[in-house]
């Protein structure tokens, strides 16, 4: 008896159409259509309090986050958002940290395993294809759970050049010119959205500055070269690397001197 009181009151609450026993399980949805798990995921990418962004040049990619130390025991050069997938293949990761690795870990398989069988690098549009696939498959089985994380990837693809993908928790992907993932995603679409407007000509220093300048303004913040980390592909060097603290700090200068 006190289990069918149970089971009633249960399907009282989910005919009310609300989240009340819909969010319980991660494959069942919503009379609106929703699931919530997969909703709860994309917002667990702001826990971090941590925006990114990525700009794509006409030359270049460039990804920039926050870096944020929050023990001061702990080693900075531990702690980063930024990973090589492959050589000339990177990502800024934006969420649960824990997540983010696991997640980087199997993407490092999936590009080492397409080398292996085909005899060349991953594309760049390949990879994050797979590595939604996978995500995706985490929103229909009720053994796993989504990933409360959000990848970037940029790199330089030989026909189409630079290119700008974002994967998130739902296993949704797409190309970009700009995107921000993180807690100030929106206001930082619709700085990016103003700034990108008149599709201005980029080279590699404009990107890098370009970045910079908007991670500062949503901020409101004179970064320093230890609280942000800055990594770029070119065309001229499409090995995806990690910016060094004195090259940021020129860039900030040069940003200083410009306004």
């Amino acid at each position: 008896f006190f289990f069918f009181t149970n089971l009633e009151l249960q399907i009282q609450a989910m005919s009310k159409g609300s989240s009340a026993g819909y969010d319980r399980h991660l494959t069942v949805f919503s009379p609106e259509g929703r699931l919530y798990q997969v909703e709860y995921a994309t917002k667990a990418i702001n826990s971090e309090k941590v925006t990114s962004l990525a700009i794509r040049g006409n030359d270049c990619c460039v990804v920039i986050t926050e870096k944020k130390v929050p023990d001061k025991l702990l080693v900075p050069e531990s702690v980063t958002h930024m990973f090589k997938l492959t050589q000339t293949i990177g990502c800024v990761m934006t969420g649960r940290i824990a997540d983010a690795r696991s997640q980087v870990k199997r993407a490092r398989y999936e590009a080492a395993e397409f080398k292996y069988k085909f005899g060349y690098d991953i594309p760049v549009d390949q990879l994050a294809t797979r590595v939604a696939d996978i995500a995706q498959v985490t929103t229909q089985e009720a053994s796993v759970r989504p990933l409360g994380c959000s990848m970037i990837l940029i790199g330089i693809d030989d026909e189409f050049g630079p290119q700008l993908y974002k994967c998130e928790p739902s296993g949704y992907f797409a190309g970009f010119k700009a995107v921000a993932s993180g807690v100030k995603k929106v206001e930082a679409h619709n700085l990016l959205e103003k700034r990108l407007k008149k599709n201005p000509t980029l080279d590699y220093n404009g990107t890098v500055q370009e970045a910079i300048s908007c991670l500062s303004t949503l901020l409101s913040l004179d970064l320093k070269p230890s609280e942000i980390e800055v990594a770029v592909v070119t065309a001229d060097n499409p090995k995806f690397r990690v910016l060094s603290s004195e090259e940021v700090d020129e860039h900030l200068t040069a940003i200083a001197e410009r306004d």
